[in-house]
């Protein structure tokens, strides 16, 4: 009974993300061969994203993927683990409860209200995915919170509480925040999701203030379906997942060998190269850490390379790839800052390109240093091995002629790269060889789209909190009259986001902070484009801070060594990436050019 369950929230999952690659390519072939499209295609691909968002989240608590602080994973490991499992839960069941309630409300409005989204759809109608994801969500915490079924039993207090502070919002009206903050923080710190804690803050927040949670939920809706562009991040992360599934990492490891395999340190810089693509792909630096370091580390210790070095690299090298195109950061990023997408792509090539270099001229001198083999150049091996690979590095290539060259729109570009994944991996290598695979993948990067777009559904509503009570402006106002040097402002800008990115994961991070940070880096007139790569570059580099680096904790599960060692197998790495972020910060010439050799500079 629960596989079936599981397969048809599955295959839900899989005809709505169906939906949003449809659409776009049809309305390429439409447009390019009939002159015409589909009535409707846009709300429909965003109010499907709407869904693929929520069945993703509900999705990702079933498997217990949801984002979180990074002290949750670092509490994880500790004697008080299954107390803070509990309380995280409780918690987020009843943060999740409230939300429901809120959706019920909305849709009860929009029924009212008699709208529709095209074709004679009622937005009603898609509305019920809000409370049945919020819903489905609140369960699961319950269930998960404990294995124990007394536990669970008590820990149903979690949605009763929520449902009665949803229905009674005047228990909170006029009263202090403080106290209901704390518990929401304290339950964050504990692992509960970013989510309850974004999301729970500004329920907070706004209650205290007489307003009630469907308010939310209005915003919410918003958010998933307002923006034309937010359906780029399933369709990308769909053609990342489709790709790092099968050997295509074997077949590009293959490729980066045979061309740099025999330059001191080809294999380290080749292993880079690899992260750095799956990276940008997947957009997770842990997925790329637990997918390819058992590939890679028993293929640079068989070479030569030292074991400390190795795992160190491979560590860093994890989080590499966040600044080339197609990067989800990138992509939120220009969501939330209301940047081009093709903008921010162009404008972090160099400064990727430095962080990689930087790291592989790193690696010619570990080889040096500890005569590290290499693997000599043939033509021939060279040439089958680009061969064999053709199919991943034209996945890239095609998405940015698309793009760049003006024959399709970021979210058409996106579903192109879906489609040519699914074709490569189902038909070519045939490394999908049954459709019930492709649903098992698309079900994984449906679970990771929802952990992000649930938050940035709940954050909104923070965010305009923030803005009507003005904070945005007094941080402009006091950041202007404390610090009088844009250079001085630049580095207090990188020194707190490497604090914030070793405490949250990347995307939490971009919702948070950019709707706080933007006002203030263009009162000292840095280029928009500018900031978002120093941003997502620093953000990058806190993956491998301690104590919580996230990289450093999955580095020490993938790996099997303790926490320190990887630490400091690390330390020579962020030391040289730190000085990459300096460069990047301060030579702007290094994002903006590009922008001019584009034509793209304004």
């Amino acid at each position: 009974m629960k596989q079936s369950a599981i397969r048809f929230e599955n295959s839900v999952a899989l005809l709505a993300m169906a939906g949003i690659v449809v659409l776009p390519l049809g309305e390429i072939v439409l447009r390019k061969w009939f002159a015409t499209g589909i009535p409707g295609a846009a709300p429909f691909a965003q109010h499907l994203t709407m869904w693929v968002g929520m069945l993703g989240a509900a999705i990702a608590a079933r498997d217990g993927k949801l984002l979180s602080l990074a002290t949750g994973e670092f509490l994880a490991h500790s004697a008080t683990a299954r107390v803070a499992k509990f309380i995280a839960a409780l918690v987020g069941a009843a943060v999740s409860t409230l939300f429901a309630v809120g959706g019920v409300n909305l849709v009860k409005i929009d029924r009212l209200d008699g709208a529709e989204i095209a074709a004679g759809i009622p937005v009603w109608v898609a509305d019920l995915v809000l409370p049945f994801g919020f819903a489905l969500i609140a369960l699961r915490m319950v269930w998960n919170a404990s294995t124990n079924w007394i536990l669970r039993g008590v820990a149903v207090i979690g949605p009763i509480a929520g449902y009665w502070i949803a229905t009674h919002p005047e228990l909170l009206d006029g009263q202090p925040a403080l106290p209901w903050l704390g518990v929401i923080i304290f339950a964050a710190i504990l692992g509960a999701p970013i989510f309850v804690l974004l999301g729970g803050c500004a329920a907070v927040l706004f209650m205290v203030q007489g307003s009630k949670p469907t308010v939310l939920l209005i915003t919410a809706y918003q958010e998933l379906t307002g923006s034309a562009g937010l359906a780029t991040i399933p369709l990308f992360t769909l053609a990342g997942y489709l790709l790092a599934e099968g050997r295509s990492s074997e077949r590009l490891l293959r490729m980066f060998r045979a061309l740099v395999g025999w330059m001191p340190g080809g294999t380290a810089v080749a292993c880079i190269a690899l992260c750095a693509f799956f990276t940008l792909l997947t957009g997770g630096s842990g997925v790329t850490i637990l997918a390819l370091g058992g590939l890679l580390l028993p293929a640079m210790l068989k070479e030569g390379y030292r074991e400390r070095f190795s795992i160190g690299l491979l560590t860093a090298s994890g989080s590499l790839g966040l600044l080339f195109p197609m990067s989800l950061p990138l992509i939120l990023y220009s969501i939330i800052a209301n940047i081009a997408m093709e903008d921010l792509f162009i404008g972090g090539l160099l400064p990727g390109m430095l962080m990689l270099g930087m790291l592989a001229a790193y690696s010619v001198r570990e080889a040096i240093r500890t005569g590290a083999a290499r693997t000599p150049f043939v033509a021939r091996e060279a040439g089958a091995a680009l061969w064999n690979a053709k199919w991943e590095i034209g996945l890239p290539l095609v998405v940015m002629t698309a793009l760049l060259g003006g024959y399709a729109t970021p979210v058409e570009s996106a579903a192109l790269a879906a489609l040519y994944a699914f074709i490569m991996q189902r038909f070519i290598h045939r490394d999908l060889p049954a459709m019930r695979d492709v649903v098992r993948v698309t079900a994984d990067s449906v679970g990771l789209v929802g952990g992000v777009l649930v938050i940035l559904a709940v954050a909104v509503g923070l965010t305009n909190y923030m803005v009507n009570a003005q904070i945005p402006d007094a941080l402009i106002a006091w950041t202007t009259t404390h610090v009088e040097s844009k250079l001085m402002f630049l580095l207090a800008l990188n020194a707190f986001l490497l604090i914030v990115g070793s405490l949250m994961d990347i995307f939490s991070a971009i919702v948070v902070v950019v709707p706080l940070i933007s006002g203030v880096a263009a009162a000292y007139g840095i280029h928009p484009v500018h900031l978002g790569v120093i941003f997502v570059a620093n953000l990058e580099l806190g993956y491998l801070h301690p104590p919580l680096g996230l990289n450093l904790l999955l580095a020490s599960v993938r790996f099997k060594r303790p926490v320190l060692d990887v630490m400091w197998a690390t330390i020579p790495m962020l030391i040289i990436l730190a000085i990459g972020v300096l460069l990047i910060t301060y030579v702007p010439w290094l994002t903006l050019a590009p922008l001019e050799w584009f034509g793209r500079s304004q």
